[in-house]
């Protein structure tokens, strides 16, 4: 009987502490591009593909509008929506095959070069050049010299290309990155 009461009391005044289950967190991509990215590499897998999809439905609404957006792209002198990410498409599988030259900005805050599993095995650098080439293809983006790329944490977009920059949010790489979030 004391022994009941004891564990009774342990839990009465752990759970008045704050400790215990962690009630279920409800995050938006917003929400999710605009915190810190690596947060997002503590989200299950099923958290960050759920995020992708978000921005995918979110970036079909978008496409083609102007305002806040997602995926804001220059196109004669005005910032709009750019194509929307397809639901079913693998951003990690780039369809350019290295047309295009990337080069990642060195100053400043940069992408990381060490491997992770929430980047399916991939440096954030390498998973970021994946999902670039893939954006800017779908873009239809030309470039005769090569593209910058801009890590853009707590942005409120995802991807932007204005003035022939990238700007990558990283939060946006581990969604995109997210086991799930390709139809492979």
């Amino acid at each position: 009987m004391i022994r009941l009461i004891l564990i009774s009391s342990a839990v009465l005044v752990l759970s008045a502490c704050g400790v215990g289950p962690l009630p279920s967190r409800t995050m938006t991509s917003s929400q999710a591009l605009a915190g810190t990215a690596e947060w997002l590499e503590f989200e299950s897998p099923q958290v960050r593909h759920e995020l992708f999809r978000d921005v995918a439905r979110n970036s079909a609404q978008q496409q083609g509008q102007t305002g806040p957006v997602l995926f804001p792209v220059m196109q004669n002198g005005e910032l709009v929506g750019g194509q929307a990410v397809d639901l079913r498409g693998d951003l990690l599988q780039a369809p350019d095959a290295g047309v295009l030259q990337l080069t990642f900005d060195t100053r400043g805050d940069r992408f990381t070069d060490d491997r992770r599993e929430a980047f399916q095995g991939l440096s954030e650098r390498e998973a970021t050049e994946l999902v670039a080439r893939s954006l800017l293809h779908r873009w239809g983006v030309k470039s005769t010299g090569p593209v910058l790329v801009i890590r853009a944490p707590g942005a409120p977009y995802a991807a932007a290309w204005i003035d022939g920059v990238l700007r990558i949010n990283p939060a946006f790489v581990y969604m995109a990155a997210a086991p799930g979030s390709s139809s492979n």
